[in-house]
């Protein structure tokens, strides 16, 4: 039996890439049932308007990530959630996965492995060092690309309304509630721009420091500014 799914991607000032993004999901689709949902944290909705494609649904919402993923979410009608960053890309097979995965019952939730689209030889170090942390603490991050079945996420109430660290916050708060977190050992492939335009070290570490500082309870009201800072 095939599952249904909805794969949602907030958005922020993305119109340069958005097609593409949608246009990389449908290439590896083969053939499952799919709903696509961008998210606008745009109120003049700059990324949404560029959508060319007419079957995506378009939502504006208020700015956020987990903001603007809960209204994704809520909005869906798949069985199973995919939260997709715009800069990242699925693999083949990967919908053939977590099909299996989910329809099996070996999992409720969980992530792909960080993928780094680049040939520089530091991204394979990093690539590793996330995938170590993921195993080590069964936290996946936003950018892994996080699944869910729909109707575990409703239970669980969505994504916190926080400026940063939904991502973490809310696999922390699923493993609390017992649901089953796979991390495939599979890649999504996330776009190296980040690292690019803020510099390689001081991203990755920044993000380690940031998110240390939030395990041991520092709030994330506080670790936003230092998040943006750069």
């Amino acid at each position: 039996m095939n599952m249904t799914y909805s794969i949602i991607i907030p958005v922020l000032n993305e119109s340069e890439i958005i097609n593409q993004s949608i246009k990389n999901i449908l290439k590896v689709n083969n053939g499952y049932e799919i709903e696509i949902i961008v998210v606008d944290g745009d109120m003049n909705g700059n990324t949404v308007n560029a959508i060319e494609n007419k079957n995506v649904i378009k939502i504006i919402s208020g700015r956020g990530r987990g903001k603007q993923m809960n209204a994704g979410a809520f909005a869906a009608r798949g069985d199973v959630l995919i939260f997709l960053h715009a800069d990242t890309e699925f693999l083949e097979g990967a919908f053939e996965l977590i099909n299996s995965l989910i329809f099996r019952k070996m999992c409720d939730c969980g992530s792909f492995s960080l993928g780094i689209k680049s040939s520089k030889v530091i991204f394979r170090l990093i690539e590793k060092m996330v995938y170590l942390r993921t195993k080590l603490t069964n936290i996946p991050y936003g950018d892994q690309t996080f699944f869910i079945k729909r109707d575990k996420f409703i239970q669980l109430g969505g994504f916190a309304d926080i400026p940063i660290m939904e991502d973490i916050e809310f696999m922390r708060r699923a493993k609390k509630s017992g649901l089953k977190v796979c991390i495939l050992p599979q890649k999504v492939l996330t776009s190296a721009r980040r690292w690019n335009e803020e510099g390689i070290i001081y991203n990755t570490v920044r993000n380690w420091i940031l998110a240390t500082l939030y395990f041991t309870g520092v709030k994330p009201e506080k670790l936003e500014r230092f998040y943006y800072k750069h």
